[in-house]
């Protein structure tokens, strides 16, 4: 059966939009790769799982893999809802079905803050990410704030061209990254590690330890970005297909890997002395591995896929960025401005310059402030980020059974009840061990780490408090936020023809010789379970 585009969402009030986005653009490996890309798997191993090693033990593999299947089971509820709602807003638009639209404006603020905040910080990673290849390989100082400012004009470049171009190019860096974790994996495979291989990291023993609370609050981060396969909606060919088939391949494909790979670097060094190598120097534990099992060559690529995977990941989170904008301007809650498209690249573009300007903003204050990109820039922008959309994740676990209690449909109760409640259970105890080690993720005072937390409820109830002026001043707004497009509301890439002067209207069939009429655009019928 070919897979067709949906409508196109309507555009905002009073506007005539001349273009849309390009629908039908994505399938399921175009998508992946934007929400792939957005996890970074080679900064997160090279960069964060030798502390999870270090604090977790040998188990911690186990702990990526416990992350992975509580994000398995989220997904299921969650692409139950992309079937029935197909507003561009999806986090927020899935939240306004289950919890009411005032609580779905505050998780659009949250959404906001997420991914800006998930986006941000890392251009202070790429500058000092470059600042240590260039040191690695050619010596070289090089400052940070010229390479992350280069960094927002390249990523916005990226966003600005059509979207499968941004694909294409995801694809590329991801096969880049990936590939040479798994040239790591393979050189260790092949030597038989330090001592032999063992399972001993998948053993109770070395899983339900003490350290494992923290391995799951670093798993966890490792995911972010996954989520984002429903923004896609309106690009991707047949999305009551892809983006379920998108968003259990990131799952199962991140948690895999990421365990896979841990437990490699595990077996590169023993059991034993993982742990004291770990400790030595952990940005150095998986270029020391690499340089072993496979060639010194192989540890200067890694430098080199280092920089690509950042970039990766800033214009994966740009791209979904935009699209939460575009949206929301298109609800009217953003200025409408927001919403233009642009004509040849069907981009939302001046959404993607207006995430840029913000994001110089924020770049050029850190450095004014003489901050450090890494353990300011990046940790304390990143960590309010990560936080919202756990809670984005968590209030959309909740919002599934009580829309589908409340909603005709044929979706069987692992769906809608089991599946959603279940996950709404272990997100929010994810939650809890992220705000109970924050310190590991902020590297900063309790009081830094206090504010960065309440960020998070601080814009959600803000979120509460637009919601009310909205419905009390823009009641006109407030009524049509998340609603899903109709085809009479879709507008259209080209206006329709004048007729010709002095051209007689056409006739209308009568009913002796009728004519076929076009079906309406109705969203399709709900699929049983896989």
């Amino acid at each position: 059966m070919p897979e067709t585009p949906e409508p196109a969402h309507r555009p905002p009030a009073g506007a005539t939009p001349t273009t849309a986005l390009h629908q039908g653009a994505l399938g399921a490996a175009d998508i992946t790769f934007f929400v792939v890309s957005a996890a970074a798997p080679l900064t997160v191993m090279a960069g964060v799982a030798p502390v999870a090693i270090l604090l977790g033990g040998v188990g911690a593999p186990a702990g990526y893999l416990l992350a992975g299947l509580t994000l398995a089971v989220f997904a299921v509820g969650f692409t139950t809802m992309s079937r029935h709602v197909r507003s561009g807003g999806a986090f927020y638009a899935y939240i306004s079905r289950g919890l009411g639209k005032r609580v779905g404006i505050g998780a659009a603020l949250l959404a906001l803050i997420g991914y800006n905040g998930m986006e941000i910080g890392v251009y202070g990673l790429l500058g000092t990410t470059t600042a240590d290849t260039g040191q690695a390989l050619a010596g070289l100082d090089v400052p940070w704030l010229p390479v992350s400012l280069a960094g927002l004009l390249l990523v916005w470049y990226g966003g600005f061209r059509s979207i499968d171009f941004g694909a294409k190019l995801l694809g590329i860096l991801l096969v880049a990254e990936t590939g040479i974790l798994v040239l790591l994996a393979a050189g260790v495979l092949a030597e038989g590690g330090a001592h032999g291989l063992s399972a001993g990291s998948f053993a109770p023993g070395a899983v339900l330890v003490p350290g494992t609370a923290a391995v799951l609050a670093f798993a966890f981060a490792a995911f972010t970005g996954f989520e984002s396969t429903v923004i896609y909606r309106r690009e991707a060919r047949d999305p009551d297909r892809t983006i379920p088939r998108a968003t259990y391949i990131a799952v199962a494909f991140l948690g895999l890997f990421y365990a896979f790979v841990v437990w490699t670097v595990i077996q590169a060094f023993g059991a034993e002395e993982v742990l004291a190598a770990a400790a030595e120097d952990p940005g150095g534990l998986f270029f020391a591995a690499i340089t072993t099992y496979v060639g010194p060559w192989a540890a200067d690529l890694m430098h080199v896929f280092i920089v690509t995977s950042v970039i990766a990941s800033l214009l994966a989170f740009h791209n979904a960025i935009n699209r939460y904008v575009l949206a929301l301007s298109e609800e009217g809650v953003l200025p409408a401005a927001l919403g233009r498209v642009h004509p040849r690249h069907g981009s939302p573009y001046l959404a993607g310059a207006a995430q840029t300007a913000l994001g110089a903003v924020i770049v050029l204050g850190f450095a004014l402030a003489d901050a450090d990109p890494y353990q300011q820039l990046l940790l304390w922008v990143n960590t309010p980020g990560m936080i919202g959309l756990m809670a984005l994740m968590l209030l959309a676990a909740i919002a599934v059974p009580v829309y589908f209690r409340r909603t005709a449909h044929d979706e069987g109760p692992w769906r809608t009840l089991v599946a959603p409640v279940t996950a709404a259970v272990l997100l929010a105890v994810a939650i809890f061990l992220v705000v109970s080690k924050v310190g590991l993720f902020t590297l900063a005072s309790t009081t830094v780490n206090t504010v960065l937390v309440s960020l998070v409820p601080a814009v959600f109830l803000t979120g509460l408090a637009l919601a009310q002026r909205l419905k009390t001043r823009r009641p006109e707004v407030y009524a049509r936020f998340a609603e899903d497009p109709s085809a009479e509301d879709a507008p259209t890439a080209h206006p329709p023809l004048e007729p010709l002067e002095g051209a007689q209207p056409c006739p209308l069939p009568t009913p002796s010789s009728p004519e076929p009429a076009s079906a309406p655009s109705t969203p399709p019928a709900p699929r049983p379970a896989r």
